[in-house]
């Protein structure tokens, strides 16, 4: 080969990147708050990022601030708001909406009030308002829309009336929904909602004893009625539901957690397999988010009896991503910890996806249980 041809070849690959290389090591952004405790649950309004979870302070620049189990920031910014509403058990689900932040977990008061699992808080000032219920369980999940908030949960009773783990709630009055009355027979981890439907996950047999709705289930979500044309097999409790145009996107634990897309119908469209939980998950872009327990990602959808992958593994310490043909991303950055990450959200004032849980490092920097890239 000519020695000109030669030094233009060698020229085109050092400008050329190669396809196969994986994308740079992404950063998580230096500017988020950092918190002693765990973080269960992100919701956003606007350019405010609200978090809840187990908590009591926050760190941003160097200082720490009292923050009990719930706290907000300016995303843009990273500067920590005066927003502090004082919870007295754990935080697990936020709703925001125009005029409220909806709080559901384990607390039994906020700022010394009574209040059973639930509560509305005024989204500036912080101040509780008028919303209150008793809950005979646990509060696991929250979605608000078509006029109502959505809980899903581990529970037999809302407020003295009979409810099997889901429950709706209008958000002019606040009063518990008397139609919108769908019966899961177990625990619900996920609700998303999408117009007038509204996705269900968890650890469910049936939905309504309706057969075909085990663990993954779509209902009206004004009638409570199942969805029928939506018949999916899952094949482990779900812990998140994200959506976009394509299908609903669920992370699974179970033998090995999994990401897995399906369409509208309930066909599979892709799966991913790690080799711990997937506990959640997000989808922006056509590029779906998972985090959670694991540490590899499976390179065929075959794993072993602990979970560990059988066919070869990509290092994904705790989050990672897939394309919408199911393909893994060079997205990688890692994450530490046993539990990792517990929720993802996607920011779209900011442009990030946002990760919480109970991690202390990302990329071996600080980044202590909140993290956005």
């Amino acid at each position: 080969m000519p020695r000109l041809l030669l030094f233009l070849v060698a020229l085109i690959a050092l400008l050329v990147p190669s396809s196969a290389a994986p994308a740079a090591t992404p950063q998580a952004r230096s500017t988020a708050p950092t918190f002693n405790g765990g973080v269960y649950a992100i919701a956003h309004r606007g350019a405010t990022v609200y978090v809840g979870g187990s908590f009591t302070a926050a760190t941003v620049a160097g200082r720490t601030y009292p923050r009990e189990r719930l706290a907000a920031f300016d995303s843009r910014t990273g500067r920590l708001l005066d927003w502090a509403p004082r919870a007295d058990g754990v935080v697990r689900a936020l709703a925001a909406t125009a005029d409220s932040v909806y709080v559901a977990g384990g607390f039994h008061r906020i700022d010394g009030e009574a209040r059973d699992s639930l509560a509305r808080v005024h989204p500036t000032s912080g101040d509780l308002k008028s919303f209150r219920h008793t809950l005979a369980g646990t509060a696991y999940a929250l979605a608000a829309g078509n006029g109502r908030l959505y809980l899903g949960g581990s529970f037999a009773d809302v407020s003295g009336q009979k409810r099997s783990n889901l429950a709706a709630f209008s958000l002019t009055t606040g009063v518990l929904d008397r139609r919108w009355r769908p019966a899961a027979d177990d625990t619900v981890h996920a609700l998303a909602v999408t117009g007038p439907r509204v996705y269900l996950g968890g650890g469910f047999h049936t939905v309504n004893a309706v057969k075909g709705t085990l663990r993954l289930a779509g209902v009206n979500g004004v009638s409570g009625v199942v969805e029928p044309r939506f018949r999916p097999r899952v094949p482990a409790e779900v812990r998140a539901i994200s959506l976009d145009p394509l299908g609903v996107h669920v992370a699974t634990a179970g033998q090995g957690g999994r990401a897995i897309a399906y369409g509208w119908t309930g066909a599979l469209r892709w799966q991913r397999v790690f080799d711990g939980d997937a506990s959640a998950i997000v989808t922006t872009g056509g590029i779906t988010y998972v985090g959670g327990h694991f540490d590899s990602a499976c390179v065929t959808e075959r794993n072993g009896l602990k979970g560990g992958c059988v066919d070869g593994a990509r290092a994904r310490f705790k989050l990672a991503a897939v394309t919408s043909k199911g393909q893994l991303t060079g997205w990688a950055p890692t994450a530490n910890g046993v539990i990792g990450v517990r929720v993802l959200s996607v920011n779209h004032v900011a442009g990030t996806i946002e990760a919480g849980g109970d991690f202390t490092m990302i990329n071996g920097r600080d980044r202590r249980r909140f993290a956005a890239f």
